[in-house]
């Protein structure tokens, strides 16, 4: 394991692997994502963070400035808020006087934040080529074809159709039209029971079809409502009948889709090997949407929110290594001098699409709004808007939340 000690924050840096800082270029074979008009501040420009600082003044209430969890401290620095994709969401919906809000996350974050909030706001993506690869792993067209699947196969009556936060506005329609609801990491548990309930419940024959995450689908089906890894069965949707059988599909009780997040996929049972091997008493503390080997390897599992709470609850002095996103247990760590803070991976594990958005292109969208034009504004369809809220909603009417 390759890592340098960051002596004023006693955490263990990974070593430092390419990642395109700028987001200037894009893959369209691989992103999501369209260049940005106009011309960005050059990042070496000295006066930038003066520029922001400006920028951010001039517009005052007029302006929110969402930070996801995930975005570099250059970006933070000049968030009103930090959280979650679905708790930004809902903070901008609580501040109908902002006729701006930046959301400096993801493409489905953003839609999520134009659901949510009046049509008097306005959303503004930075970088429209900050895509998220797992959302784009559930194209619409190939839930529709996979939903007709299961009809041919005489079983979409019987299921229930649960989708991921990180899903596009579209795939969050799709679910709100077929009866089902939106989850988020931290509640997967709690929608699983509700739509299991509406087709008989867990000692049913019901099945849930859950998108576009195979690894928390995986994971909280098993280590949480108690079924086995034989209940659950991957639905490809670049094979022919998703790859699967109509009697695998009429046995299988959790359909997953073959979707997974580049960064948490990245964690491997031997990254927990080794740092327990390297680090004695460690606690190991991974995301959900980790390997489910990965995660019962682990010691902990939670959300994000959940990692940042066990972090401030912990002893001094104890010793942690965490999986997930590198910019978010960079932050843990300096905010915990106290305590021995690891990268599970020996490798930088960034989360390249969210950090397309950088302090020059925060500054270009704030700059334009000052002068007057609107850029990179995120419109979700009316239709899907309506529908993709009906499955928030459900979402939030679910017990406990």
């Amino acid at each position: 394991m390759t890592t340098v000690l960051n002596e004023t924050s006693n955490f263990v840096e990974p070593a430092p692997s390419a990642l395109l800082l700028l987001g200037q270029d894009r893959d369209l074979a691989s992103e999501r994502g369209v260049e940005c008009t106009g011309a960005l501040p050059s990042p070496s420009d000295p006066d930038l963070v003066e520029r922001a600082r400006a920028a951010r003044e001039a517009l005052g209430d007029r302006a929110f400035v969402l930070g996801h969890h995930y975005q570099r401290d250059e970006v933070i620095d000049f968030a009103d808020v930090t959280g979650d994709s679905f708790k930004l969401a809902q903070r901008a919906a609580a501040r109908p006087e902002a006729e701006f809000v930046l959301f400096c996350g993801v493409h489905f974050m953003a839609e999520s934040a134009d659901i949510l909030t009046s049509d008097a706001q306005q959303v503004v993506l930075p970088d429209m080529a900050a895509g998220c690869s797992m959302a784009d792993m559930a194209e619409i067209s190939q839930v529709e074809e996979a939903w007709a699947v299961l009809e041919d196969a005489g079983v979409a009556g019987d299921t229930v159709p649960v989708t991921y936060m990180n899903s596009t506005a579209a795939i969050k329609a799709f679910t709100g039209r077929h009866g089902g609801t939106v989850c988020t990491s931290s509640n997967a548990q709690v929608a699983l029971r509700w739509a299991f309930d509406r087709v008989g419940g867990l000692d049913g024959t019901g099945k849930v079809l859950f998108m576009p995450d195979q690894h928390l689908g995986r994971n909280t089906a098993v280590l949480q409502l108690g079924m086995s890894l034989d209940d659950c069965v991957v639905f490809d949707p670049r094979k022919p009948g998703g790859g699967l059988t109509e009697a695998e599909l009429r046995d299988a009780r959790m359909i997953l889709w073959r979707g997974h997040c580049s960064v948490h996929g990245r964690f491997s049972e031997r990254n927990v090997t080794d740092i327990r091997a390297a680090v004695p008493d460690v606690n190991v503390l991974v995301h959900p949407e980790c390997k489910h080997e990965v995660v019962t390897a682990a010691d902990m599992v939670g959300s994000t929110e959940y990692i940042i709470k066990a972090l401030d609850a912990a002893e001094p002095g104890s010793s942690w290594a965490i999986g997930t996103e590198l910019n978010l247990v960079r932050r843990v760590a300096r905010a915990h001098p106290d305590k021995q803070v690891h990268y599970l991976d020996s490798t930088v594990c960034f989360c390249s699409t969210m950090n397309r958005i950088d302090l020059p292109h925060l500054v270009w969208a704030m700059e334009s709004l000052v002068e007057g034009r609107v850029v990179n504004r995120i419109v979700v369809d009316a239709d899907d808007a309506h529908w993709a809220r009906v499955a928030l909603d459900q979402m939030l009417a679910l017990p406990g939340i």
